[in-house]
This record gives structure tokens, sequence and C-alpha cells, in this order.
């Protein structure tokens, strides 16, 4: 026969303290995001807000482009082809230490000299621009540690790179969100280590002594799949704040980050896009 078990009060404090505490963890992990940001102009979520809805996941179909990138238009100003970084600089005019790495443009450990954001020596106005990459294998990390980058249009206005296949984070700031401002309508990624492509039509913003006037928009498109459709950029990249347009040039460069993650790319290109007035059309 057993004897019974006599527990102390103090043991069933401890033990209910404990419990708490480890629910209390688990829901600290489940929160995505932050709670005290400003809130985005026009709605009711907040700059990287974890509550707003996590975009409905979509199979992107067959991928076409996996074994080898695909040829760039004729009329496309090729920014990497697979060889070297002559179309790049460290943002200050210098050598840059991303690597090339069979045929792949790759982000440097962090820490390595020369490291940070590259950015595009030709500048672009209103463009297309195509991209493919790859977020590390095996994916390592969660949220915003797993697989980050970014590509810029004029080095400020940011798509976000991600790998967000079965890894949730604000929706703000997943792949293919115009990052901090619009989630993508839906989440298109493919697994780690699968070559993705962005393809962005960018309008650049107007500006007329000194203020804005009209904005810039975007439509994106994650592996084949419209996940933006004319959206009114806010302003530049901006991590926990309110993006806020300041007057710039008619062009720009091309920006990749540097977010300490080995994320490849390839098969970089950019096609000018005149609008009708420009075009006399």
């Amino acid at each position: 026969m057993s004897r019974p078990v006599f527990t102390s009060p103090r043991a069933v404090w401890l033990a209910s303290l404990l419990t708490f505490g480890v629910g209390v963890a688990a829901w600290a992990q489940q929160r995505l995001g932050y709670t005290d940001t400003p809130f985005l102009p026009g709605g009711k979520w907040r700059v990287h807000d974890g509550d707003r809805p996590q975009p409905r996941i979509v199979d992107p179909g067959t991928p076409s482009i996996q074994a080898e990138p695909g040829r760039p238009p004729s009329d496309a100003v090729v920014l990497f082809g697979g060889k070297d970084l002559s179309q790049w600089h460290d943002g200050k005019g210098g050598p840059s230490g991303w690597k090339v790495e069979d045929g792949c443009l790759v982000v440097p450990p962090a820490g390595t000299p020369g490291g940070g954001q590259i950015v595009s020596r030709p500048e672009f106005g209103d463009c297309q621009l195509h991209v493919e990459f790859a977020t590390p294998v095996p994916g390592s990390g969660s949220g915003q540690g797993r697989g980050n980058s970014g590509v810029f249009l004029f080095n400020r206005y940011e798509v976000q790179v991600l790998d967000s296949f079965d890894n949730k984070t604000y929706p703000d700031g997943q792949a293919a969100a115009i990052y901090g401002q619009y989630p993508p309508m839906v989440n298109a990624s493919r697994a780690p280590g699968q070559w993705q492509v962005y393809d962005i039509l960018f309008t650049a913003p107007v500006f007329q002594e000194g203020k804005l006037v009209s904005p810039a928009r975007a439509s994106v498109l994650h592996n084949g799949i419209a996940v933006h459709h004319a959206a009114e950029v806010l302003g530049p990249m901006a991590h926990r704040q309110l993006p806020k347009y300041t007057e710039h040039g008619p062009r720009g460069p091309i920006g990749l980050q540097d977010h300490g993650n080995p994320v490849r790319y390839r098969n970089i290109w950019v096609r000018d896009l005149k609008r009708y007035d420009q075009a006399g059309g």
C-alpha cells in the first residue's frame, strides 16, 4: 500500500507560480511584433503590428527557374549576371565585401570587412526590377532572424526578403511585404534553399519645391503571384516608426540589404519605364 502524499501550501504555491511562468513565457513566444508603435494612416493597425492578420498561404505552383536563371530581356540593364560585382559598390563608391560563389551573389557573414548594404552604380526612376533569391539551408532562427535581407528601390523603399516558409513574424515584415507598411496579400514563399522571384513595378515619387506631389507606387509579384497592386508607398523604410518622405531626385540606385544572413541572389536586372507623357505617346 502506497503512502499518501502530503503537499505543503508553499509547494503548491511554487508549482502554481512555475506553471504561470511557463504559460507567460509561451504566450510571449507566440506574440509577434509590437504594441507600442504608431498607428498606420487610415486603419487600425500599428507599424509591425503582431495582431494584424497573417497573409493566407498560397502554393505558387510548379517552379520553372530552379536549375538555371532565366535570360534577361534585351533592353534590360543587368546588375548581376553571375560573374562579378562591377555594377555594385559599398554605398560610398568603394568595393563590396559580398562574394560571388557558384554564379550567386552571397550576403557575407556578419562582421566581414566591406560588408553592409550594397548599392547599384546605375540609377533608375520608374522601373521594372527582377530579382531572384534563395534563403539559407537549413532554415535557422525565427521571425526576423531567419533569412533576412531586403530589396530597396532608390536605396530607401524596401520590399522585404525573409524566409517566411513556416516562419511567422509581424505581417508587415514578412517576405514580400513593403516593409513596415503593407503585408503581401498572400504568402507565396517557397522552402529554404529554393529559388524565388520578385518582379517589382515601381513608380517613383514626384516632388516640387520640396513638397511631395505624388507618392511612390509599387506592384509586386512573388513567385508569379500578385502580392501588391499599385500600392501607395507611405515613404522610405522605417523600423518601428511611421515613414516620412524627404525630397530626392528622379532617379536612384537599387540596394540589397546585409542583415547578417547568407541569402543568395542571382539574375538581377532592371528595365527603365517611361510614362506616357515622357514617351510622347
